[in-house]
């Protein structure tokens, strides 16, 4: 099945009697295609039309269509919670590295969930994570993270000058 078939099966769960238009405009479809799709899944036993009134119908999904939204739900959050597993594992990774090196404060760079879940391993971890400066900086970078020194004193990109000896 396709996502759009998903996502129409959804909103009819949500707003059983959702009017075909509305479900065009929610799904950014054309109503032909809502009709379309809706015949299809009536065919294959996952929705149910009734009448409302007489131009007017409303949507019922069958066991079979909750089942099938119940069974996308179920392995849409496996993945997630898969995704959140391995980010977690490299986060805490990363802290434990960030702890042996004895670094107390980093700078956290880049936004998102990743970003999260590092943030909240590191406060576990006892790890100061700034968006100011910091002597270290730690990316966050698709599943993974990455340490390394900041260019100049307290994250500046200013190089940072060595006494010959």
């Amino acid at each position: 099945m396709r996502d759009y078939e998903y996502r129409l099966l959804g909103a009819i769960a949500d707003n059983p009697t959702v009017t075909q238009a509305g479900l065009a405009a929610q799904l950014g479809v054309a109503v032909g295609s809502v009709n379309w799709y809706i015949k299809r899944m009536v065919a294959k036993g996952y929705v149910k039309a009734t009448r409302m009134q007489r131009t007017r119908l409303k949507y019922h999904l069958t066991p079979d269509g909750v089942a099938l939204l119940a069974r996308r739900t179920s392995e849409y959050m496996e993945r997630s919670l898969g995704v959140y597993r391995k980010l977690r594992r490299a986060a805490r990774k990363t802290a434990a590295d960030i702890q042996r090196r004895g670094i107390e404060r980093v700078l956290l760079q880049g936004d998102g969930d990743a970003a999260d879940i590092l943030k909240l391993t590191l406060l576990e971890h006892g790890v100061a994570s700034t968006s100011a400066s910091a002597d270290w900086a730690v990316s966050c970078s698709g599943s993974d993270y990455h340490l390394e020194p900041c260019v100049g004193p307290m994250g500046t990109d200013v190089p940072v000058e060595r006494e010959a000896t």
